[in-house]
């Protein structure tokens, strides 16, 4: 049974159209570096690259008092934020072994916070950005906290709805991702016949969405990108046919 308080999240690719978006439910004792693994797998991200989560601490702070905010104690809480920028926000990440790091300001270990550490009230947000070159950059949500005793842990993470298939790794970001679909669309001319060759395929369809698909691999593929990014193993052959999805091609 889902001991722990479930988390309800929304997440949508920022800057494509038309929407690419999953809501999605995780336990909420579960570290922010699983968490990034999820949202990897649901946006079809192949564990080559870094990733890290930026969280508006201020901004989160005025939703969650919400009306209360003119009260002494958020008063003072605010002036403590003005006075110290660098609690204004939280930079997470996966620290590595020497301790460095491309942001320059204090960084959280994604392995040594969990999610109910970070946001614990509805309408929080926060940004995971994956692949510091194409910057792809997810907007989350919590939409909300829900105790089920009834719902079995391994049902979770679970996807409940969702649009759009994801990205393609090293296209070059939202606009790459937005010239495939263009020339997929087109199916003619010499930019379709260069991502053909690319990509192996003849068509592509960026506007697909799987969700029995989906909520099969997030049972599986969180945990290869476990051994990957924390333990520096290479992917099995089983694991690659997984990644490649050639169990659909049987």
């Amino acid at each position: 049974m889902a001991s722990q308080p479930i988390y309800q999240l929304y997440a949508e690719l920022q800057d494509y159209e038309p929407k690419i978006w999953r809501r999605f439910q995780v336990a909420n004792n579960i570290t922010m570096a699983r968490l990034g693994y999820i949202i990897m797998t649901m946006f079809e991200m192949q564990a080559s690259h870094l990733f890290c989560f930026d969280v508006p601490f201020e901004e989160n702070f005025k939703v969650c008092v919400g009306e209360y905010i003119n009260n002494d104690m958020n008063r003072t809480a605010m002036k403590m934020l003005k006075e110290q920028p660098e609690m204004a926000s939280l930079h997470i990440e996966l620290i590595s072994e020497d301790g460095l790091s491309e942001f320059e300001g204090k960084v959280i270990n994604a392995l040594e916070i969990k999610l109910k550490n970070v946001l614990d009230h509805k309408n929080e947000r926060m940004t995971f950005t994956y692949d510091y070159g194409d910057n792809w950059q997810v907007g989350l949500e919590l939409e909300g906290i829900i105790t089920d005793k009834d719902l079995p842990g391994k049902e979770l993470p679970r996807v409940l709805k969702g649009e759009g298939y994801g990205i393609i790794e090293d296209c070059g970001g939202v606009y790459g991702l937005a010239e495939i679909a263009k020339a997929f669309k087109k199916k003619s001319g010499a930019q379709y016949e260069e991502y053909r060759e690319w990509l192996g395929c003849e068509d592509i369809d960026l506007g697909s969405f799987d969700i029995d698909d989906i909520n099969f691999r997030l049972k599986k593929i969180p945990r290869i990108y476990t051994d990957i990014y924390e333990y520096g193993l290479e992917p099995t052959q089983q694991s690659i046919n997984l990644l490649e999805r050639k169990y659909l091609k049987k």
